[in-house]
């Protein structure tokens, strides 16, 4: 219990440096569009964690799909403004093999219910609990939000921490260039 309280701890004091009141986020530079890449042969860790629904999701129902792993919170800013990017990334390439998962960290599901009915458009992507923050240590999740892109061979693409706009070209042009060409498939 003391780790799991540790590693939230860890996450909530760097909030502290990005909380900021609801009208100067309307101020906020825009969000970047930059994914790092990782060194090939990493394989994504596991993920098994409950939907809104209390249904059992797992990343390994997603092989052969580009993954979009997402780690956020409702009291980080920078995950509240690129959660509609999130969804416009999915609107966008839905029929291109790209999956996303958006894993809230230490938050019941009232309190992200309530959330999703301040964004447009909402999520229509799996959101899924980590209440005692197990995945962080797993996925190495220093921040929020952190965004892991996982390659249809379900090794670790690229690594993204801070806020992006995920529905911008170059973000685009990543994920699908992860997908086998038309000719492998």
């Amino acid at each position: 219990m003391f780790a799991v309280l540790t590693k939230i701890s860890s996450i909530l004091i760097l909030s502290l440096f990005c909380a900021l009141p609801a009208s100067a986020e309307n101020k906020l530079p825009p969000l970047t569009h930059g994914l790092t890449a990782i060194p090939t042969g990493t394989h994504a860790p596991p993920l098994r964690l409950p939907d809104l629904d209390e249904e059992m999701v797992d990343i390994q129902d997603f092989a052969g799909k580009v993954v979009v792993v997402n780690f956020w919170a409702t009291w980080c800013p920078p995950c509240r403004r690129e959660m509609p990017s999130l969804e416009r990334l999915r609107e966008q390439t839905a029929n291109d093999g790209v999956m996303i998962l958006a894993v809230n960290i230490g938050e019941d599901t009232d309190t992200v219910f309530s959330f999703l009915g301040t964004i447009e458009p909402a999520p229509n992507f799996p959101l899924l609990f980590d209440l005692e923050a197990e995945s962080l240590g797993d996925w190495r999740v220093q921040g929020l939000p952190t965004t892991y892109v996982v390659a249809p061979d379900g090794t670790l693409a690229y690594r993204a921490v801070g806020g992006r706009e995920f529905d911008h070209l170059e973000i685009i042009k990543q994920l699908r260039s992860l997908q086998p060409s038309s000719t492998d498939r």
